[in-house]
């Protein structure tokens, strides 16, 4: 994040060991976002910085997750058995106790990072959910989908928003839609999996959908 000043770090155990958060408040947030990275493994990718940057700009906490796996020196994310109950905590602790985040809480990530935060968005606790490049399936294997992962938020009445870059093997923007009860839900990003250079359209979509949470509160809508 550009406001470097502003970020506390801290570490949550884990199952899987410490999980390290790196977290910017800024005065009176209007609520709270909290991002995990892909299985590259890095919080410093640019869209997700470019997203974490021009949320807390916009008022909004943000907390920048990486994993227990990742701060342990693995390479590879583990299966979602592992990789899930070591996430929880993270969670936990920063929705519990004197230093809670405000709500609404939107709990997201890049690739495998959206794929856990969207697995587990009930037992977080979540407003919302809202995922950098959703890894639809596997590049060349359509029929390796991980739809039931996609739509799970949807079964708990949580709402979502899948940000997808028109060209991404992972899934395009139109496989997202189709899985999705309303297309609405996807916007479409210049690029790929890793969107572009300059992704302002990530962050100006980003920036819609958490000030939409809100009004759809108020009219009663979720998901």
């Amino acid at each position: 994040m550009s406001t470097e000043r502003m970020v506390e770090v801290m570490e949550v155990q884990t199952p899987g060991g410490p999980a390290r958060v790196h977290l910017a408040r800024p005065p009176r947030p209007a609520g709270s976002v909290v991002l995990t990275h892909g299985a590259g493994g890095s919080i410093r990718a640019g869209d997700v910085t470019a997203v974490a940057t021009g949320l807390v700009e916009a008022g909004w906490a943000v907390a920048l997750v990486e994993q227990a796996w990742i701060v342990a020196g693995r390479k590879l994310p583990p299966p979602a058995p592992v990789q899930d109950p070591s996430w929880l905590p993270v969670l936990s602790h920063l929705t519990t106790g004197r230093g809670r985040l405000p709500r609404p809480l939107v709990v997201g990530g890049k690739s495998n990072g959206a794929r856990v935060a969207f697995r587990t968005a009930h037992d977080t606790g979540a407003d919302a959910v809202l995922a950098l490049a959703f890894p639809l399936h596997p590049p060349g294997k359509p029929q390796a989908s991980r739809a039931d992962e996609l739509r799970a938020p949807v079964t708990h009445g949580i709402p979502l928003h899948v940000v997808q870059g028109e060209t991404d093997p992972f899934g395009t923007p139109t496989e997202v839609r189709a899985e999705l009860p309303d297309p609405s839900w996807v916007t479409v990003a210049r690029g790929g999996h890793g969107f572009t250079r300059r992704p302002d359209d990530v962050v100006a979509a980003v920036l819609a959908f958490v000030r939409s949470l809100g009004a759809r509160d108020q009219g009663g809508q979720k998901g």
